[in-house]
C-alpha cells in the first residue's frame, strides 16, 4: 500500500464515521422502533381477525414484502411530490424503512403469537380476563420474547439497508464514501473501507444479540427444586 492511499484511507475514516453517527445510527434506531410498533399492531390485528383492518393490514404486508425497499424509497421521496406530498429525504427514509420493517416483523410476531399454546388463552379467559387483556398481558409478552432473535436479525439487516438512503440524497456512510471516491479516484480501497465499517457495526450488534439471548435464556430457565 503506497503512502498516498494510506493517507486517503486514514483521512477518510472520520468522514465516513461521522455520517454514520449523524444519520445511519439515528435512521436505524428511529425506523426500527416505529417499525416494531407497526409490526405489533399489524400482528395483533390480524391474529384477532378484526374486520376491515385485518384485510387492510394483510394487503399492506403483501405490498411491502413483495416490492424492493429501494422502489419504496423512490415512490415516497420522488413519487409522492407528483400528487402534492413533498417529504424531505430523512423523513422519507424513516417512513420507507419503518413500513418495510413493520411488514416483515409483523409476520415474525404473528407466527410467534400463534405458537403460544391455546390452553394459556383459555385458562386466562377462564380466570376472568378478557380476550384483549389476555393478548396484552399473557400472550404478547411471551411472543415478543420468543421472537427477539429474529427481530435482532432484522435490526442488523436494517443497519446495512440504510445505505439505500444514499439514493435519495441522505449523506449517510455510503454516500459520504461515494463523494470521497469522486475526489480521490480510489473506489476499491474506499468501498472496502466502508464495508469494513458496516461489518464492524454488524459484528458488534451480533455479539450484543448473543449476550441478550444468553441473558434471556438464563432468566427463562427453571431452577431445580
Amino acid at each position: 500500500m503506497n503512502s498516498r492511499l494510506l493517507e486517503i484511507l486514514v483521512g477518510s475514516l472520520p468522514k465516513i464515521l461521522l455520517p454514520g453517527i449523524a444519520y445511519t445510527i439515528p435512521l436505524t434506531l428511529i425506523s426500527f422502533t416505529i417499525g416494531i410498533v407497526i409490526a405489533i399492531l399489524v400482528a395483533v390485528t390480524r391474529v384477532m381477525k378484526i374486520k376491515v383492518l385485518s384485510q387492510f393490514f394483510q394487503f399492506y404486508v403483501w405490498v411491502f414484502r413483495g416490492t424492493p425497499m429501494l422502489v419504496q424509497l423512490f415512490i415516497i421521496f420522488y413519487g409522492l411530490p407528483n400528487i402534492g406530498f413533498n417529504i424531505d429525504a430523512f423523513p422519507s427514509a424513516i417512513i420507507a424503512f419503518s413500513l418495510n420493517i413493520g411488514a416483515y416483523a409483523s409476520e415474525t410476531i404473528r407466527g410467534s403469537i400463534l405458537s403460544i399454546p391455546k390452553s394459556q388463552t383459555e385458562g386466562a379467559v377462564a380466570c376472568g380476563l378478557t380476550i384483549w387483556q389476555t393478548m396484552i398481558h399473557i400472550v404478547l409478552p411471551q411472543a415478543i420474547k420468543n421472537c427477539i432473535p429474529a427481530l435482532f436479525n432484522s435490526f442488523i439487516s436494517l443497519v446495512k439497508d440504510t445505505s439505500l438512503a444514499a439514493n435519495i440524497t441522505i449523506t449517510e456512510m455510503f454516500m459520504a464514501t461515494q463523494r470521497i471516491v469522486a475526489v480521490t479516484y480510489e473506489p476499491l480501497a474506499l468501498y472496502i473501507e466502508v464495508a469494513a465499517v458496516y461489518l464492524l457495526f454488524s459484528t458488534g450488534l451480533t455479539y450484543f444479540q448473543k449476550y441478550t439471548e444468553k441473558k434471556l435464556s438464563k432468566n427463562s430457565s427453571v431452577s431445580p427444586a
